[in-house]
């Protein structure tokens, strides 16, 4: 194997032990093998250009192209398409799914499942590296610079997995790929040096070259560099586990203490914004479920599975305030601000909760207020939010709850309406610190506040007049592809567009209740969720969801519901003032984006407008297709005829190319320009050019590395004699040969019978003459360059001849 070849599979194996890293960021490994396949073709293709050999921007176009091919051909009609015919199935269906590949990587938590989209973008990145380490190994001859790709792909699945066990062996399989890639480059220009110079061979060792010894045993250099690799890789792995304050660096991860915020030993719970993913799961194509549950409560539909609340609003966002978190006591404090006659009425359920392996959410989902909790592992306990926090087990290892199965016992709190209104003000610590305002909040916030609870003249009537304002009568849509936004004026947008999802509603009407003096939090965690045959309750991501709490005191913090989305329970107590106008039952699952106008008619044309806020009124059937019959349209057939004959046709374009030059120069009768032709047909069939020679004398060498009969053989020596006549005739001489034309393709002929089946193919598909092209491209590139450079210098020239004012 020649050494360029050694440095292509050295190349394409580097970057396959890099991809190992990717593998814990799926919870499957079958793309590797699909990985590796494309990643030889295309690595086979560029060794195959090298040889021909075609210039190094063909040799990438070409890997490009065929990588390009190969993946639209595995993964084309696994996208949503829109349209019809190959087009759209190789370029829009393509892009469909790529994008639908960048949306899991943003709702799936690590390791995510292997979807199509995932699987996609783990190939189609495996193959760019590999291209970028080929060119730049291979092509380009610079081997060390094509570590930078490979620490890219590493140091990217490194990031994203957090580290981890393993992490030390996918390092170590990056570095061994890395430090052989080194070594096949080394190999390869000492043996273009010649004699390697280094330690004396063996007794009764030949010298042979790179070998250096018997047996094939390494030379100096050789040895030399790989104990410095062997060396170097050794203590990359063990100075970070001999030092572990250092932290970090290349085998460690800090996602999980970046996400969870501080220091210290799960002390304390720090600034986290839980609503990072929450858009993206209600907007999930793939609605998976996370939870589920088994409760005897008589409500389901009150149910909600809180994670925690976000009660401080620094003027950016709205995140949980720092606390001190103490041990989980076996049975939980009462909830504050919970005082009789609410508490008699309170009624104990029991809920019993699953969680699926791929959840890793920290905070433990429950519904509010707990009183137990029965749970293995380490969790903490935070009283002011009353919520369960995974302990820390590790250098940046957190518990999660990760498929856990755990018990809790709650409440379900029954206040009336009655007991709202006449609750009494809240404790001055509770006002002061809930009720808390960044000082750049937008004047419109507390001046539409004013405005939607103008006469109220309690607490309870100004919040339900706020969440009517939202849910009912202010005009609000919901649509979860709005963008969620930070800061003060995100509000202030809100109010203008009126057009948002569950955290625009419920952070507009905490912060709008605060500035009406009503302590106010916001919450989040899941809706109830759907109710299945076998009694479990299912709760999939686009139950994800966010509503505001407000204190009363007598009651606590109490939920209210100001987003207009179907599937959201209104609480009891807050349907005093409008009861007609409110759902009464949980509603399928939230729509993914603003409601569509239908064209079919109402199914109710009485439903009251309020209810159609709501999405109460149902929705319009489906309109039927009214496409025809079965089978493909004209233009599809066309479409699909012309796809295949592109490509059937590009292996065959150089075939073409040389069918076509063939017959032009045929087809001018002059003899230079057929004995062009017939020295391009003998270096397709292996006889290299000589410009050297004489025509005779080429002539004699055709014929003899040709292998050519009698007949063939005359005819290459009758076209070498007109030639000659060419060349050397006394001016005004006519050189007349009418059988010009037919004694090249005699020739071409007697060699393509000389040669064996394989070589013939590959003649004629594959034709080494074929590399004037890329020589006249090389051409013309360097005769514009050179002319650029000419008119350049002129330029510069003249500018510098030019007289400068005000000398002298």
């Amino acid at each position: 194997m020649s050494g360029r070849a050694k440095l292509t599979l050295f190349a394409a194996l580097a970057t396959l032990l890099t991809s190992w890293s990717l593998n814990a960021l799926v919870d499957s490994q079958a793309w590797l093998l699909q990985a590796a396949l494309l990643l030889a073709v295309q690595s086979a293709v560029g060794a195959g250009a090298r040889r021909v050999p075609l210039a190094r921007t063909l040799t990438v176009a070409a890997q490009v192209l065929t990588s390009l091919l190969l993946l639209a051909f595995l993964y084309a009609g696994k996208g949503e398409s829109h349209g019809d015919g190959p087009l759209a199935y190789l370029v829009t269906d393509f892009g469909a799914l790529f994008g639908q590949g960048v949306r899991d990587v943003g709702e799936f938590a690590i390791p995510a499942p292997l979807t199509d989209g995932i699987k996609l973008l783990l190939v189609s990145g495996v193959l760019l590296i590999g291209l970028l380490v080929d060119t730049l190994a291979v092509t380009m001859r610079t081997a060390a610079a094509a570590g930078l790709p490979l620490l890219a792909l590493y140091s990217v699945a490194s990031g994203l997995a957090g580290g981890g066990g393993a992490s030390w062996f996918a390092f170590l399989l990056a570095g061994c790929g890395y430090l052989m890639l080194l070594l096949s480059e080394g190999r390869d220009r000492l043996a273009q040096w010649g004699r390697v110079f280094g330690a004396a061979p063996r007794r009764g060792a030949a010298d042979s070259g790179l070998a250096g010894g018997a047996g094939g045993q390494a030379t100096a250099p050789v040895k030399f560099g790989r104990r410095i690799g062997a060396v170097t890789l050794g203590l990359a792995l063990a100075v970070p586990a001999v030092l572990p304050s250092l932290g970090g660096g290349l085998l460690g991860g800090t996602q999980d203490a970046a996400e969870d915020g501080g220091g210290g030993v799960g002390g304390t719970i720090s600034a986290v914004n839980p609503l990072v993913s929450l858009q993206s799961n209600l907007n999930a194509q793939d609605n998976r479920v996370v939870l589920k549950y088994r409760t005897n409560s008589p409500q389901q539909a009150d149910q909600y599975l809180r994670i925690l609340a976000l009660d401080e609003f620094n003027g950016v966002k709205w995140e949980a305030s720092g606390r001190a978190l103490v041990d989980v006591p076996e049975k939980l404090p009462e909830p504050p601000g919970l005082r009789a006659p609410v508490s008699r009425s309170a009624v104990e359920v029991t809920t019993s909760i699953s969680a699926a392996d791929y959840y890793t959410q920290r905070y433990l989902p429950m519904p509010y207020p707990a009183t137990s909790v029965e749970i293995g592992g380490k969790w903490r306990f935070e009283p002011a939010g009353r919520t369960l926090v995974g302990d820390q087990l590790g250098r940046d290892k957190f518990q999660n709850v990760q498929g856990a199965e755990y018990t809790v016992r709650s409440l379900l709190l029954k206040p009336t309406a009655q007991q709202l209104q006449s609750a009494p003000k809240p404790d001055p610590a509770v006002q002061e610190e809930y009720t808390k305002l960044p000082d750049n909040l937008p004047p419109v916030v507390a001046e539409t506040a004013r405005q939607v609870t103008q006469g109220a003249k309690d607490d309870y009537t100004r919040a339900v007049k706020l969440q009517d304002y939202f849910a009912v009568n202010g005009g609000f849509r919901y649509n979860t592809r709005t963008a969620s936004g930070t800061g003060p004026q995100a509000v202030a947008r809100f109010l203008a567009d009126k057009e948002g999802f569950c955290v625009h509603f419920a952070f507009s009407m905490a912060a709008m209740s605060r500035s009406l003096g009503i302590p106010a939090r916001v919450a989040v965690g899941f809706t109830p969720g759907e109710k299945q045959s076998d009694g479990n309750v299912n709760v999939s991501m686009r139950d994800a969801h966010a509503w505001p709490e407000l204190y009363f005191e007598g009651v606590g913090w109490t939920r209210f519901e100001p987003t207009p989305r179907s599937g959201i329970n209104i609480p009891e107590y807050s349907r005093a003032q409008t009861p007609a106008t409110q759902p009464s039952a949980p509603a399928p699952l939230p729509s993914q984006s603003v409601a569509q106008p239908s064209t079919g008619p109402s199914a109710t044309p009485e439903c009251p407008p309020n209810l159609k806020k709501l999405g109460e009124c149902g929705a319009a059937a489906p309109a039927q297709s009214t496409g025809g019959g079965g089978g493909p349209s004209v233009t599809s057939v066309l479409g699909w005829a012309a796809l295949a004959l592109a490509v059937l046709g590009l292996p065959l374009l150089p075939m073409l190319w040389r069918t076509r030059l063939r017959a032009r120069r045929l087809a001018t009768g002059e003899v230079l320009t057929a004995w062009r032709e017939l020295g391009d047909t003998a270096w397709d069939a292996g006889v290299l050019p000589d410009e050297a020679l004489s025509p005779r004398r080429a002539a004699s060498r055709i014929v003899e590395l040709g292998r050519l009969d009698e007949e063939p053989a005359a005819a290459v020596h009758r076209i070498a004699g007109a030639v000659e006549r060419a060349l050397y005739a006394p001016p005004g001489a006519e050189v007349s040969y009418p059988e010009l034309a037919d004694d090249v393709l005699l020739a071409r002929t007697g060699l393509l019978a000389s040669a064996d089946r394989l070589p013939r193919l590959r003649i004629l598909l594959l034709p080494r003459s074929a590399a004037r092209v890329a020589w006249a491209f090389s051409a013309r590139r360097s005769a514009i360059a050179a002319a650029v450079s000419t008119r350049l210098t002129t330029a510069r020239l003249r500018l510098q001849r030019l007289p400068l004012r005000g000398r002298g």
